[in-house]
């Protein structure tokens, strides 16, 4: 788990605090140069003062096209380093580095490198929710928007191994027909879904359809009538004359979908317990007062020595070559 300089559990353990943050975050950006990269799945607050919000691939995409001389990384660590690894010389910052990511979490360095070694002369595709150590031992990363695509354009011929989601691997396989080694890593989001309390919202919402991220398990998938990465799901939503969704991912994305389809329904999918386990807990890490004290304080920042993020760059440029 990642440490964090700071953690704060109430505003009262924040400090002095500006009346209105929103305009205090807007004089930072310009004063540092400052670009804000919000994932969906953030607070809408965060996500309403973003320069950009996207899924794992748009915020790569962003991140390797931006001018701006510091990123303020809205997301999870993998995301932020992600973003170092494509801007060596500007200045990243995540409002907490706390904010970790349990499939991150689930593929350690040491044993995936034993696990790839156990298999050699496998080509690796990693997805980007992944730690920098990982993306350096890949050779090509993927997310959920371009995982099919990119498996589609290796030689039939060529064994690969793919890592670190399992649930995701099997989706590929399924829509591929390729024959994947998976590595056996899940997220705690996309798996505590119940399949059984979807089927009840169905049957309670007739005309509701199901849709899903591939991060879902196979019995969840398999009441879902669209099945895409996060940015897809938000496409999907305001193109499909449906007008109610019930919406297996994690439930951020449905401030945007709610803000491009004000005239729709969204339910987000409940977990197996009666919690909220649907909500990522380290994606709600971040808040607007963390975010305005990381600009302020130009801290904390994602750092990692060169031999790793040159190593890691080299399977982030094949992705994003791949994915024109």
């Amino acid at each position: 788990m990642f440490t964090t300089a700071f953690a704060p559990t109430d505003k009262t353990q924040l400090g002095e605090l500006p009346r209105d943050l929103f305009a205090a975050i807007e004089q930072l950006k310009k004063e540092l140069n400052a670009v804000i990269l919000a994932h969906y799945y953030q607070e809408p607050d965060i996500q309403d003062i973003a320069d950009f919000i996207g899924d794992s691939l748009q915020l790569a995409k962003a991140a390797a096209q931006t001018n701006a001389d510091v990123i303020v990384f809205a997301g999870v660590h993998f995301m932020a380093e992600t973003a170092k690894i494509l801007n060596p010389d500007k200045l990243v910052l995540l409002p907490d580095l706390a904010a970790g990511c349990s499939l991150a979490d689930s593929c350690p360095p040491k044993e995936f490198a034993a696990f790839k070694a156990a298999h050699p002369n496998h080509l690796v595709i990693s997805y980007i929710n992944c730690s920098a150590e990982i993306k350096a031992m890949s050779d090509i990363i993927c997310t959920s928007s371009n995982a099919v695509k990119i498996v589609q354009q290796i030689p039939k011929d060529q064994p690969i191994i793919f890592a670190p989601d399992r649930n995701l691997g099997r989706y590929v396989m399924e829509q591929t027909g390729r024959d994947l080694v998976l590595w056996q890593g899940s997220c705690i989001v996309h798996e505590t879904f119940s399949e059984k309390k979807i089927v009840q919202l169905k049957i309670a919402h007739p005309q509701a359809e199901a849709i899903a991220h591939p991060e879902c398990e196979t019995s969840v998938l398999r009441h879902a009538s669209y099945i895409g990465s996060t940015a897809a799901l938000l496409k999907y939503c305001q193109t499909s004359p449906s007008q109610e969704f019930i919406v297996a991912t994690e439930p951020g994305i449905i401030h945007q979908m709610q803000k491009l389809a004000p005239q729709k329904q969204f339910i987000p999918a409940p977990p197996t317990n009666n919690c909220n386990c649907n909500e990522c807990p380290f994606m709600r890490l971040n808040t607007l007062e963390k975010l305005y004290l990381a600009m302020k304080n130009r801290a904390p920042e994602i750092t990692m020595s060169e031999d790793i993020r040159l190593a890691a760059l080299r399977p982030m440029q094949r992705m994003l070559e791949m994915s024109v």
